[in-house]
């Protein structure tokens, strides 16, 4: 994890308006003068399960998953976060250590904003302090609704899922180069890695799907995207 310079301050930042429009000169220049940006390797570890809470975390670049590790050291991956997401808004107000652990699926871009700072704007902005309770209430919803629509599923239902995700949210786009190994999608889907790799690969043998080394081309979009709503 490295220092980076890639914004001067917060008024620079594309993903202001998400969040931070609503504050006064003064308040900008306090987050800014509160903020760190840090460069993050893939596979590095940004904030482990039963570390305290010191900051706000929001992804400017890159992708990040949310997951726990069970008794047995096995994860189970909670969420896979995009630039514009705020990645620990959900536990910064309820809990003074974390619930989980993040990590970074690609080199990733992460602005870390000292609590303090944000708590004293909230005291003093209730403009502010609305808004981050609707967005906390949006992530609350999407977590839900998408953990809702994979339990209703069967294991091919959820590959397919997974792949339009990464596709229609993530890159926007039908080729791609897979953020996650097939044992994430396991973890991801609640499924073992052993149906997952057997689902791809039937997915790859229909011509649905093709892999060229890590990049993955979605050849018959409504063919999978059927298979989530049958499967």
């Amino acid at each position: 994890m490295r220092v980076s310079n890639d914004i001067i301050n917060c008024k620079s930042c594309i993903y202001r308006f998400m969040l931070f429009n609503e504050l006064s000169d003064s308040e900008y220049e306090a987050v800014n003068s509160a903020r760190t940006e840090y460069i993050v390797k893939r596979g590095d570890v940004i904030r482990q399960e039963g570390q305290p809470i010191h900051s706000f975390l929001y992804l400017r670049k890159g992708l990040v998953k949310l997951y726990k590790t069970d008794k047995n050291g096995k994860d189970q991956i909670l969420s896979i976060n995009k630039p514009g997401d705020f990645i620990n808004l959900l536990s910064i107000f309820s809990n003074s250590t974390y619930k989980y652990s993040i990590a970074a699926l690609e080199e990733t871009l992460v602005c870390n904003v000292e609590l303090s700072a944000l708590l004293a704007v909230i005291r003093e902005n209730s403009d502010f302090a609305l808004k981050i309770l609707n967005r906390i209430s949006k992530i609350s919803d999407e977590i839900i609704e998408n953990r809702f629509e994979l339990n209703q599923k069967q294991i091919k239902g959820r590959v397919a899922h997974i792949l339009l995700f990464l596709a229609e949210k993530i890159y926007r786009k039908d080729t791609f180069r897979m953020p996650i190994t097939r044992r994430e999608i396991g973890e991801l889907i609640s499924m073992t890695t052993e149906n997952t790799i057997r689902t791809i690969s039937e997915f790859k043998k229909d011509g649905i799907i093709s892999f060229d080394a890590k990049t993955i081309t979605i050849h018959d979009y409504n063919r999978l995207k059927n298979i989530t709503k049958t499967g």
